[in-house]
């Protein structure tokens, strides 16, 4: 297979998404609601809080199917490059595919252009992606994420929300979106406070996913038998971290131990 070429009026320029649509492989598009015939697996709950000195995102790792768990270690929260993020939400395969896309473009841009899409470029360009996929949506696939990531223009960290038409909303303190949303966000309103250290937002993020698991059944809480546990991540200026699972465990233990002292 040769790579297709282009006159100067028809070149994608640096859109990897463009040029896909040039070459005609995009994805068909359903004609009837796919979640009325099969099963599909939908990721829960995320969510981001901004920090000091960037932000954190984090994500129960269950996936459901109905009333059933399909999977119980699913991946949520993604680097979409080296200082930022992205935590998906909704039907788990269309999801996962867009955040690949979602890579490869930023990558695509950057060795075309030979700079990074700046953060606002970034959120724009994803955005632009959940529209396009509007279609599926509505058959039953939507998918819901959150991106954040650490701003070098602004020096902070930045995070955004999305609705299934690709409306983009900035949030300056802290977001949520999936089944567990609810639950998640009140525990991040109370907890979240002005110049919040990311130790500090780390220990939230983890509280509120541990309270949204308590309430909200699709939300997998830690799972001390399987050593499962939420994926947690921070973005800073040094770049898209994630934590190792025993640092994760051992601060779901002291958060369960101070549930337990204060329930006796």
């Amino acid at each position: 297979m040769s790579l297709p070429l282009y006159d100067p009026s028809n070149d994608p320029g640096p859109s990897f998404v463009g040029l896909l649509r040039r070459a005609g492989l995009e994805m068909a598009v359903p004609t009837e609601n796919v979640s009325d015939r099969l099963p599909v697996t939908h990721g829960t709950t995320v969510l981001a809080i901004r920090s000091n000195s960037g932000v954190v995102m984090a994500g129960d790792r269950r996936a459901t199917s109905g009333n059933l768990i399909s999977h119980r270690h699913i991946e949520k929260v993604f680097p979409a490059d080296r200082h930022s993020g992205i935590a998906i939400a909704g039907a788990a395969g269309p999801a996962v595919e867009m955040v690949k896309l979602f890579q490869l473009q930023l990558e695509h841009y950057e060795k075309v252009e030979g700079n990074a899409l700046s953060l606002e470029g970034k959120a724009n360009q994803l955005g632009q992606m959940i529209r396009n996929h509007l279609g599926m949506a509505m058959q039953g696939l939507a998918v819901v994420p959150l991106f954040a990531g650490y701003d070098h223009r602004r020096e902070q960290g930045r995070l955004f929300q999305y609705d299934i038409t690709g409306g983009r909303y900035e949030e300056h303190n802290h977001a949520s979106t999936g089944s567990g949303s609810l639950h998640a966000g009140q525990v991040l309103k109370l907890g979240w406070t002005p110049d919040m250290t990311a130790e500090a937002a780390i220990d939230l993020a983890m509280s509120a996913l541990e309270q949204a698991a308590d309430s909200d059944s699709a939300t997998g809480g830690p799972d001390l038998v399987r050593r499962i546990f939420p994926i947690v991540a921070t973005i800073d200026a040094d770049g898209f971290t994630a934590l190792e699972d025993d640092d994760v465990e051992d601060r779901f233990q002291a958060i369960l131990q101070e549930r337990t002292e204060q329930t006796q």
